[in-house]
């Protein structure tokens, strides 16, 4: 995992839709040993959710711009 990853840890993030989570820490999955990251969201009830970490941190394209799906606050 990268230092600028770790670095991310307990700190909030917002999705490119508006939301806020806060990046709980990092996880393997068990059969690919896929990175995965666990996040909280920081609105209703607070779930707790996994993303695989090149997902969470890719750069994607909606209404013809780039964007982080997640940028940190």
């Amino acid at each position: 995992m990268d230092e600028d990853k770790t670095g991310l840890v307990r700190r909030e993030l917002r999705h490119f839709k508006g939301n806020r989570y806060r990046l709980e820490g990092f996880a393997k999955d068990s059969e690919p040993l896929e990175e995965m990251v666990v996040y909280r969201a920081l609105y209703g009830d607070g779930g707790l959710w996994v993303r695989p970490a090149k997902m969470f941190f890719e750069t994607i394209e909606r209404d013809g711009k780039l964007m982080k799906r997640s940028e940190p606050l």
